[in-house]
């Protein structure tokens, strides 16, 4: 009796109400968030607050030359980016050291990745040694190869022509590298530099080969050629793709080759070195900053077809 008379005292439970339960379920979300926020915020604040100023200013004819005469200029800056001669010729010089540079890695890139995926004895210590260029500060490559390479005094390059002059007995050329091809010399330092970068991610994709189905097609008798062509260069399609476009994204924001080299002399400016032109020699804020916005746009671009091939990639590798 006393066991019945409690459960009649007792209140019944109730389900709360579908609005009080969303709300519990978005407190709930919200105090797991919380630790994240001041993260968020200080993220946000460094990374796209200088930006969304940088976007304001572009928008403004502002030259600290000229304080007194800010005003709007709508898209006026961006037109100058794509009319102005100076600026449009180092759009160019930009697409064509990208496009240079980054093919020639990716050839010499998956020719080495070829010799190093053969099992020799040191091959640990021979990729170790190639991927050296690809760790060393991108303003100490650029002073090697100047000083150390290419300068017509006591440089490497002109050392060994004198040594071959004297060798056959005639006065070898010594030409001035940078002077004769000042692109070309930047090309050099960058090929140099990237295509370790280029070697990493074809060799990774090379040894993520099926070799049971390779060595199946030999055994059918395919030649070498027949088994790199149709087998090994679909495979590594993606990889390839992959390392063009981050060689790309970044070799588009190269500054510190043109500047050490030729500091952007020669017709070898680029669109960053324009921006530090415009902005710190010609103090044309608003100009600058319109050229900076052209190139983050061409960035994220590149950076989006990045992402996709490495969500293509990883798609593969899970099937």
């Amino acid at each position: 009796m006393a066991i019945a008379s409690s459960a009649q005292t007792r209140p019944a439970k109730t389900k709360p109400a579908p609005g009080k339960k969303a709300s519990l379920e978005r407190a709930a979300a919200w105090a797991r968030r919380a630790p994240l926020l001041p993260a968020l915020i200080f993220m946000i604040a460094v990374t796209q607050l200088p930006f969304v100023i940088t976007i304001a200013i572009s928008f403004f004819d502002w030259n600290a030359l000229y304080p007194n005469d800010v005003k709007f200029g709508w898209f006026d800056n961006y037109v100058a980016v794509f009319t102005d001669e100076a600026l449009r010729t180092s759009v160019i010089t930009t697409i064509v050291l990208t496009v240079v540079v980054v093919l020639v890695s990716l050839v010499l890139g998956l020719a080495i990745a070829l010799l190093l995926d053969r099992h020799f004895w040191g091959r640990g210590i021979v990729r170790t040694i190639l991927i050296t260029p690809f760790l060393i500060v991108p303003v100490a490559s650029a002073l090697l190869w100047k000083h150390a390479l290419f300068n017509p005094e006591y440089g490497l390059l002109n050392g060994v022509l004198n040594w071959v002059g004297n060798l056959f007995g005639f006065q070898a050329p010594q030409p001035d590298w940078i002077s004769l091809q000042p692109l070309g010399a930047i090309e050099v330092d960058l090929i140099w530099q990237w295509t370790p970068f280029m070697m990493l991610i074809l060799l990774a994709g090379l040894q993520s080969r099926p070799l049971d189905v390779i060595e199946a097609a030999r055994i059918d008798g395919a030649t070498g050629w027949q088994v790199f062509r149709f087998m090994t260069l679909p495979h590594l399609r993606r990889y390839l793709e992959l390392a063009a476009l981050l060689g790309s994204i970044y070799i588009v924001q190269n500054f510190d080759a043109v500047f050490t080299i030729t500091s952007g002399g020669l017709g070898t400016a680029n669109l960053p070195y324009s921006i530090f032109q415009t902005f710190f020699l010609a103090h044309d804020y608003g100009a600058a900053s319109a050229a900076g916005v052209v190139i983050v746009i061409g960035s994220l671009l590149l950076a989006t077809f990045a992402l996709r091939t490495v969500s293509t990639l990883l798609k593969e590798e899970n099937r």
